[in-house]
């Protein structure tokens, strides 16, 4: 018996391996695959031979099917209709395109949503979404998740052994719902008693002794209302967390449906934007890798000089590259800006080349895949004047058409110069750093912010920035991670934390790993109680000080901390320490009552350090200043590249691309041979070169 139990594992262990071999799915000689979405039923039929023939001698390599296309899939209830989506998948493998096949639950059809209106979401103030638009279905309706896997059953039944097929994109750009609906309500309740199993274990986290907030009952328990003032603050973390679940375990139940039906030759993914405070991204356990959306001139980001807005911000390509590559074995992007859109607050055209930088921006970030939304410019619908890769007339090439195959011609080139023997420069590799996330530090402090000048992404910026100045490879990572990878680990401001984190904070830099905390950190523990203890008193061995007590001033009164012989401006936060013996001051207050008192210290431990900045700067230029002094006493170098230019290294290629808006020298090695552009890399440039 046992001999056969060991065949059964070793035979699952085997289909897991072949369904994880993204060797066969992205080959690391194609470097970076290259697709568009196409939207057949957008179309007369007569002209999707024209359109896909276009698509594949553009360059590209795949198309995307039936995203939103859930009424010409299911026009009525339980009748299915795949005969026009199978015409299109012929005359997309014609010309060797292969096909990312959809769900489409973000576009549920108008005969569901007329027959079972409780599939609609419902805002805080009781009103209902309507059809006419796309994810106005609620997540935590049981019927919509119910009937949204027989339509997702069908549809991979159909196509889950076609070798077109390479892949599946589960709903698109899941977002989480603070949904008011009578499911999600009963949903939220069976979330809790799963979590607390009893009320009185709910009563005694959520503290609801204060103001009289004590249940007897899970049923007497609300989805909270987040605007109204003095809300539990653990109600509604707990909330969050329950929001975030829904989403995770929704596009959990469709890949699971779907992989019931495909063979290993398909992958299943979804597009997420890059929302770094939902908490969902990354907890989909059924999901083979994720992607996410990525668009930059919409009038959200001046970018950098009078016409940076064209550009977009120089870090939000390369956060969200760092942000979700850890997350997931490989990683895509599935929705790129293909020029001027519509839905932003101003729609201005991007920079000339700005398209072409953004691809090499992905590829330089690690990407396995890029996709563009979308080939044609629709005509009618919400999203008119947003271009495509072809204009309204279907066949003239846009600008960002345009560059979408300038990029691909260049990859062309550099796979024929790839070499699977290709190293990175161990300077690169040796500055690598990460940055320790978890969202819910940022719930429990937008929540509770104290003063209304924080800014908790903001204040993680301050950090990211001066890494990718220093050309530090940088990994967004929770927790969980093994920490011994990096030399440095930054955690800023983690305000809910425990003594099992402490404790491996505390082995990492006894091994050798050296740790920067910021203010906030420590403040709570995992349910944001604050300790019944000394302020933040769990954390004080670790970084060799007492914290005696915490400032907000005014703005109009803000002060300064003296670092060496500069100063630097702030009006946030900031922690007064007070250090142990053998910890060395870096940074003290000045222009108040406890002028003189330290504001940034450092210690060694074991064969690391602790360095805890218990300020947060008005401008970034102290973090960046304490980083650097940090890097130089670890004797790490470091790059000084100006804002708005990153480089980056990957397969054996370094790339440099340029936001800002003057040209940068590049300083690379005199043996390395530049494939593309050149030592100058202008406004919107792009330099490629191989490594010897």
């Amino acid at each position: 018996m046992r001999k056969i139990q060991l065949s059964v594992l070793f035979i699952l262990l085997s289909v897991i391996t072949i369904a994880r071999d993204w060797e066969n799915y992205f080959p690391e000689k194609q470097l970076i695959t290259t697709g568009v979405y196409y939207y057949p039923e957008h179309w007369d039929s007569t002209q999707w031979d024209r359109d896909l023939k276009n698509i594949a001698a553009m360059g590209f390599e795949f198309t995307h099917f039936a995203e939103f296309a859930w009424a010409q899939l299911e026009p009525e209830e339980g009748k299915y209709d795949f005969e026009w989506l199978d015409k299109a998948v012929s005359i997309a493998a014609k010309y060797k395109l292969k096909v990312i096949m959809c769900t489409s639950t973000c576009t549920p059809p108008v005969w569901l949503s007329r027959k079972h209106p409780e599939i609609l979401s419902m805002n805080e103030n009781g009103q209902r979404m309507d059809h006419g638009s796309r994810q106005h279905a609620s997540f935590s309706s049981s019927y919509y998740r119910s009937y949204s896997l027989k339509m997702i059953e069908q549809l991979a039944r159909h196509y889950g052994n076609d070798l077109r097929i390479i892949g599946w994109q589960v709903d698109n750009e899941p977002r989480t719902f603070f949904d008011y609906n009578q499911d999600a309500q009963q949903r939220f309740r069976d979330w809790l008693k799963k979590k607390y199993q009893t009320i009185e274990a709910l009563n005694v986290t959520w503290g609801t002794l204060f103001w009289s907030n004590t249940y007897s009952d899970f049923s007497q328990i609300n989805i909270p209302l987040h605007s109204q003032w003095g809300m539990n603050l653990n109600q509604r973390l707990d909330h969050n967390r329950f929001t975030a679940s829904e989403t995770a375990t929704f596009l959990d139940d469709q890949a699971a449906e779907i992989k019931k039906q495909i063979s290993a030759n398909q992958w299943v993914t979804t597009n997420y934007i890059p929302n770094y405070d939902g908490g969902y991204i990354g907890k989909s356990q059924q999901l083979d890798f994720i992607t996410y959306t990525r668009y930059m001139v919409f009038g959200s980001s001046m970018g950098i000089g009078r016409k940076g807005y064209r550009l977009g911000d120089p870090l939000s390509i390369a956060m969200a590259n760092d942000f979700f590559r850890p997350k997931s074995p490989l990683y895509g992007v599935m929705e790129l800006q293909p020029g001027q859109v519509n839905w932003g607050s101003i729609n201005p055209q991007p920079a000339p080349g700005a398209v072409r930088m953004w691809l090499w921006h992905q590829f330089a970030g690690g990407s396995s895949l890029v996709c563009t939304y979308r080939y044609r410019a629709p005509l009618v619908g919400y999203e008119q004047y947003h271009y495509g890769i072809v204009g309204p007339d279907g066949v003239t090439p846009t600008p960002g058409g345009l560059e979408y195959q300038k990029f691909m011609q260049e990859i062309d080139l550099l796979r024929k110069e790839y070499l699977q023997t290709a190293t990175i420069p161990p300077a690169y590799l040796a500055r690598k750093t990460a940055i320790l996330f978890n969202n819910e530090n940022i719930w429990g402090m937008d929540m509770n912010k104290q003063t209304n000048q924080w800014n908790s992404m903001g204040h993680i910026i301050k950090y990211y920035k001066p890494l990718k100045a220093f050309g530090a490879p940088v990994d967004f990572i929770d927790d969980q991670t093994d920490f011994s990878k990096y030399p440095v680990i930054i955690a800023p401001a983690y305000q809910q934390i425990d003594k099992e984190l402490i404790r491996k904070m505390t082995n990492y830099a006894e091994a050798g790993g050296n740790l920067v905390l910021t203010c906030r950190t420590g403040h709570k523990d995992r349910e944001g109680h604050l300790w019944e203890a000394k302020f933040a008193a769990p954390i004080y061995d670790l970084i060799g000080a007492e914290i005696e007590f915490y400032d907000l001033p005014m703005p109009h009164a803000q002060d300064s901390v003296l670092m060496g012989s500069k100063k630097y401006a702030w009006k946030t936060w900031g922690e007064i320490l007070k250090p142990n013996q053998g910890t060395s001051v870096w940074g003290t207050f000045q222009g108040d009552f406890y002028a003189g008192k330290p504001a940034v210290i450092t210690r060694k431990l074991g064969k690391g350090s602790v360095t805890y900045v218990g300020i947060d700067s008005n401008d970034g230029l102290l973090e960046r200043d304490i980083l650097k002094k940090l890097y130089a006493q670890l004797e790490i170098s470091v790059d000084n590249l100006p804002e708005g230019v990153t480089v980056e290294y990957r397969n054996g290629f370094g790339i440099a691309v340029n936001y800002s808006d003057r040209n940068y020298n590049l300083d690379i090695p005199v043996d390395a041979r530049i494939l593309v552009g050149s030592k100058v890399v202008s406004t919107a440039g792009v330099t490629v070169w191989k490594l010897k």
